[in-house]
């Protein structure tokens, strides 16, 4: 006989699985392929040619964004947890944050290293996006910390704001759109963790909020990975020359940050429905 807690975990270690893949698939493509450091390139550079006037909104977003992160995601998660009563899930939330943050440093800095593919001069590894990370995980906790009738508004809000860090990152040349990706993905998998450790409850099951208020994050992700899949193939193919190259590597660049940011906020909203 199945435990009544095994079917709540299992869909976590699978997502956790899933998760790792995919980001060992684009560490090793956009960074240690000479392909995927051109499509990444090619969208780095576009930023500079066609960001126009939106450097310094970026640069205001990314100054301010660890005081927004830290400071307004601690001031909502200690208010929602105080009128929930669940000590348990402000400690997984914290927790998984900042685990995110600690890995990312960590995979940056001491583990991940950038070869030299004859793409660019700078090899210094900048994958995952510190920035990123920081917005993601501050927006994973106040989704986590929400009510299960909330998290679908939490994960839209969250998931534009991610967005938006991440792209800002682009736009201002800090990073490049894998180093974007890679860190939505990491803060998704440390998602996994909490949600694994919050399934253990006894108090974990939930009433089951509609699919549907999730619907228009599946779409919105649908219609920005069409976007991210044309620029990629006119990038990686060659199927566009001068500043238009650029120009749509660093549009499918955006879109692809847009995909994965929604696609992951409506499988975290999918995930945790069975979550109190």
């Amino acid at each position: 006989m199945r435990s009544a807690t095994g079917p709540k975990r299992a869909p976590f270690v699978l997502g956790a699985l899933v998760l790792a893949a995919a980001f060992a698939g684009v560490y090793v493509f956009f960074v240690r392929t000479h392909t995927g450091q051109l499509i990444d390139e090619r969208s780095f550079e576009g930023a500079a040619l066609w960001r126009g006037g939106l450097g310094g909104p970026a640069s205001w977003l990314l100054n301010a964004l660890p005081a927004i992160s830290v400071g307004l995601a601690f001031v909502i998660m200690v208010i929602v947890s105080i009128i929930r009563r669940n000590g348990t899930v402000f400690i997984a939330a914290a927790a998984a944050a900042l685990a995110a943050n600690a890995s990312t440093q960590l995979l940056k800095y001491a583990i991940l290293d950038r070869p030299d593919t004859g793409v660019a001069e700078g090899l210094a590894n900048s994958l995952p996006s510190g920035h990123t990370t920081a917005a993601a995980s501050a927006a994973l906790a106040v989704f986590l910390i929400a009510s299960p009738r909330m998290r679908p508004v939490a994960a839209a809000i969250g998931s534009l704001f991610a967005i938006v860090a991440g792209a800002a990152t682009l736009v201002n040349q800090w990073h490049r759109p894998s180093d974007v990706i890679a860190a939505l993905l990491v803060v998704a998998f440390w998602g996994c963790g909490a949600g694994f450790v919050l399934a253990t409850s006894a108090s974990a099951q939930a009433a089951r909020p509609s699919r549907t208020r999730a619907l228009p994050l599946a779409i919105g992700a649908l219609l920005c990975a069409v976007a991210a899949g044309f620029g990629f193939v006119v990038t990686a193919g060659g199927l566009a020359v001068g500043s238009n190259h650029r120009f749509i590597a660093y549009m499918g660049g955006v879109a692809a940050i847009a995909a994965i940011g929604l696609a992951l906020a409506w499988a975290g909203v999918m995930l945790f429905r069975w979550l109190r």
